[in-house]
Parts: structure tokens; C-alpha cells; sequence
């Protein structure tokens, strides 16, 4: 197939919140791929090896891989086969992977096709599967997101500086920030003292997560809730964290609810 057949390209480049090697078993793991997909979705990442995609309501399309570089590049034709309601004509997929940034992944995608209409077929369809895929990768990335939170609040309520060590050196990264009414906070040096601080000046006091996280790409939206030595409510709110390289803490934005009357 070459360039000159296909001549109209669909190029669409994403952000996805995982290192490259995670990104890419999607490509090379049949239950990764039809999870993407859909069920009876199947892919052989070697050259010349099937490649099938089953939309719902019996759309089908069919190919095989032409070049796979793991983590870095996979190619393979893209032709419809069953359900379509264009031309059955095969078309190129190019998908390669690049480092972005700590920890996260710019995929860059050229699909060729022979005429432009079936190209601006693609469009919207390309953006939408992308989006998907980019969650889905994410949510196995911060598969253990809960208990990162988790890490956050225990070390806000333990009195122990050694154990707060031990959990800040798991969850979160070294340059951390974190922000509420009452933290200007950057880098692991500048928490530590400020952790000591809330229990010197809060003894007893202890923070806990209320209900299930909410996950969308590396940030993470928890509830808490702030209780006294009594066990008596002291405040609520609500956290934002950011997840990077390593699924470690980067960013922390704190929002406290009004005070009820």
C-alpha cells in the first residue's frame, strides 16, 4: 500500500497519563485490546498477525499488522468488513508513542485513507476512541489510586513522624504541593514541618476519606472528613490530587465546606 493510494490523512495527537510501556500492552495484549474495543475484539502484534475490531451493532473491521516497534510504533490496515455504511476500502493506521512530561505518554495518530469523505468519517470517531482509550489506560496506571488517598489522610492523622515518613515516601513525589486556606506548601521539606505542626497544635486530630474516590486521568477528587480526639466532626471537604510518574502525589488542592450553623 502506498503513500500515493492513500493520499488523505487523519492525524490526531493525545496526552495519555501512563509511561509508554503501559500505554502500549493495549496494543499487543488481546484482552487489553478488546477492553478497549469491545468484546470479540482481537489483535496479533507481529508482522502480517489479524487485526479485529467489533463496534456494537455488527460493525466490523478487519486488518493486520504491517510494523510493530514495541514500546514505540505499531501499523496495520484498517479496512471495514461487516456493518459498514461506506465502501469496504482499506485504509492505514499509524500509532506511535513518545515520553511526555513525568510519566505520561504523547500518542500521535496518522490514518490514511484513499478519499477525503471516508477521512471526515473518521474524525469524530477517532476523538471519541481516543478518549476511551485514554481513560482506560488510566485507570490501570492509578489502578490504586483509593489507596494513595488513603496514604494522604493516615499521614495527616498519625503522630508518629517515622510512620508519616514511611507513607510520604511511598505516595508522594519529592516536589509535592499542596494548597488550602490554611497551606502554602511546597516539596516534601516544606510538608514535613507542617504535618508536625497540625499535631503539636492539633493533638488527636484525625482526617478520613468519606465514600468512593472519583478518577479521571490522574486526578482524583475525595471527600473527608476532619474529626477531633472526641471523635466529634471538626470540618469537612473536599481534596483534588494529581497523580504522576510512579502514581505518585504531585499536586493537592484542599476545599473545606461552609461551617454549619
Amino acid at each position: 500500500m502506498t503513500n500515493s493510494a492513500l493520499p488523505h490523512h487523519l492525524d490526531r495527537s493525545v496526552v495519555i497519563e501512563a509511561e509508554p510501556a503501559t500505554v502500549f500492552r493495549y496494543f499487543t495484549d488481546a484482552d487489553r485490546w478488546a477492553s478497549w474495543w469491545g468484546q470479540g475484539s482481537t489483535i496479533d502484534a507481529r508482522i502480517g498477525g489479524r487485526v479485529l475490531i467489533r463496534h456494537p451493532g455488527g460493525v466490523e473491521v478487519a486488518g493486520e499488522v504491517t510494523d510493530v516497534q514495541p514500546p514505540h510504533h505499531i501499523v496495520f490496515t484498517y479496512g471495514f468488513v461487516a456493518g459498514a455504511a461506506g465502501p469496504a476500502e482499506t485504509s492505514l493506521v499509524t500509532i506511535r508513542l513518545r515520553p511526555e512530561g513525568r510519566g505520561a505518554t504523547r500518542l500521535m495518530l496518522s490514518h490514511a485513507f484513499a478519499d477525503a469523505p471516508m477521512r471526515d468519517e473518521h474524525v469524530q470517531g477517532w476523538r471519541y476512541q481516543l478518549s476511551l482509550f485514554g481513560n482506560l489506560v488510566a485507570a490501570e496506571a492509578f489502578a490504586g489510586a483509593a489507596d494513595i488517598v488513603d496514604g494522604w489522610f493516615a499521614a495527616w492523622s498519625d503522630p508518629d513522624a517515622s510512620t508519616r515518613e514511611d507513607v510520604l515516601r511511598r505516595i508522594a513525589a519529592d516536589d509535592i504541593r499542596f494548597r488550602d486556606r490554611f497551606s502554602l506548601i511546597d516539596g516534601l521539606d516544606d510538608l514535613r514541618p507542617h504535618l508536625a505542626a497540625v499535631h503539636r497544635f492539633m493533638p488527636g486530630m484525625r482526617l478520613e476519606r468519606e465514600g468512593e474516590i472519583r478518577h479521571c486521568q490522574g486526578t482524583v477528587l475525595a471527600d473527608w472528613v476532619a474529626r477531633g480526639v472526641d471523635g466529634q466532626e471538626r470540618g469537612r471537604g473536599t481534596n483534588v490530587f494529581v497523580l504522576g510518574a510512579g502514581a505518585r502525589i504531585e499536586r493537592v488542592t484542599g476545599f473545606w465546606n461552609a461551617t454549619r450553623a
